[in-house]
């Protein structure tokens, strides 16, 4: 199937999920699974989130942010209040932007069941020492997990850690980071196909735009482990930055402000 590709221009001030195409749209109420990227600091891109999992109304929401033990937390009682939502998932704690960005993702299809698929500090660092496909378990293989990179595209995934990290990381970890990377994937892969069998269509992934990527991230695993379930991709970008890989659609919003990540390394 060809990938058609709209740009679309979002304002942060402006109805943000109104820019898109309606061709847009009705691909996206056409697909299974729905992976909608993000960077993650952007309120612009987290209301466009909003605005389509309000516009889809998705049988399941699956989370990069929450694990599976947080999202048991998410009910009907504290889901609308988010101040109750943000405790009961220790929001505070968990190194994720401000809740009220994501706060408006919960409530815009109350009926959604939600579905975490982070993987854990404890559990990453584990994963590093035992080797990804060990630790991911049962069905390794069938997510690509036991397959080596194209070298090219191993060299690619290892500079853009580096790039990610300021040029601060030593070189001898940069596998290890592709390798967790790739781990993150499968797993949100397989958690949204068991939401797929659990609840129904559409799912609607919400995640960051390197998950997102049509070429290497989240539906190039679901391609590998269920080729027959329809995935549509959204990248998000900022003015002067276009989200890297591809995607079946990309928007644009105003760059979020933010202080250099790279003082940090320093």
């Amino acid at each position: 199937m060809r990938i058609l590709a709209y740009i679309v221009t979002m304002l942060a001030a402006a109805p943000v999920w109104a820019a898109l195409p309606e061709a847009v749209l009705e691909r996206m109420r056409a697909a299974q699974v729905v992976v909608l990227g993000e960077v993650h600091d952007n309120p612009a891109h987290h209301a466009a989130q909003a605005a389509a999992v309000e516009a889809l109304q998705p049988a399941a929401l699956v989370f990069e942010m929450l694990t599976a033990e947080q999202a048991a937390q998410v009910t009907p009682d504290n889901r609308a209040d988010a101040a109750a939502l943000a405790g009961a998932l220790d929001w505070v704690d968990s190194g994720w932007p401000d809740f009220a960005m994501y706060h408006p993702v919960f409530t815009a299809a109350p009926g959604a069941r939600v579905y975490g698929a982070a993987v854990p500090r404890d559990t990453a660092r584990a994963a590093m020492q035992e080797g990804v496909a060990a630790h991911f378990g049962a069905g390794a293989g069938a997510f690509g997990l036991r397959d080596p990179l194209p070298q090219a595209q191993q060299e690619a995934r290892e500079a853009m850690q580096m790039a990610a990290h300021c040029d601060a990381l030593p070189e001898a970890m940069l596998p290890g980071m592709v390798a967790l990377q790739r781990l993150r994937d499968a797993q949100l892969a397989r958690t949204a196909l068991r939401a797929l069998d659990e609840a129904g269509a559409p799912v609607v992934v919400i995640t960051g735009n390197g998950h997102a990527r049509r070429d290497w991230g989240v539906p190039a695993v679901l391609e590998t482990a269920r080729p027959e379930v329809s995935v549509f991709a959204l990248g998000q970008g900022e003015a002067g930055m276009t989200p890297e890989g591809s995607f079946d659609a990309v928007s644009f919003a105003a760059p979020a402000e933010r202080p250099d990540p790279c003082e940090a390394f320093e």
